[in-house]
């Protein structure tokens, strides 16, 4: 059996060929880079980590109701822990907001706001809603 076909809990235990998913998915968990330059780059390795765990759960059902055996719980409790890990980590980056692009127009609004009296800053406002349109601001 090639190392790409390799599904279920024997290729997960350490018997045998190792799925190189899991070993991708475990690599994600343990291996966080310490700066996290590309927020949107870890999610779609995230996502991919959490889809080929799903995918290795959903294969050793199919295996197990084929095969009338149980599943290794061991091997179950494993995968179900590093999905929990992946869920919330992605979890926590989908939360984080965008500081710079913020920070940035909250600059840009102190600025103006200081440069200008009242009745122009509220002029300002106005002309920037309507070039805003419908978007809700």
């Amino acid at each position: 059996m090639s190392p790409g076909t390799a599904v279920g809990p024997a290729h997960l235990t350490g018997g045998g060929v190792q799925n190189p998913f899991w070993k991708t998915a475990m690599d994600l968990l343990h291996n966080y880079p310490a700066a996290a330059a590309a927020p949107r780059q870890r999610l779609v390795e995230i996502d991919d980590a959490i889809a080929s765990i799903r995918a290795q759960i959903a294969a050793s059902d199919l295996q197990r109701q084929a095969s009338k055996k149980p599943i290794d719980p061991r091997w179950f409790h494993r995968a179900k822990t590093a999905l929990r890990h992946l869920q919330r980590e992605r979890a926590g980056l989908v939360l984080q907001p965008v500081p710079r692009r913020e920070s940035l127009k909250d600059c840009l609004i102190a600025v103006l706001r200081e440069r200008h009296d009242e009745a122009t800053w509220w002029g300002l406002l106005g002309e920037a809603r309507r070039r805003a349109g419908g978007e809700g601001l």
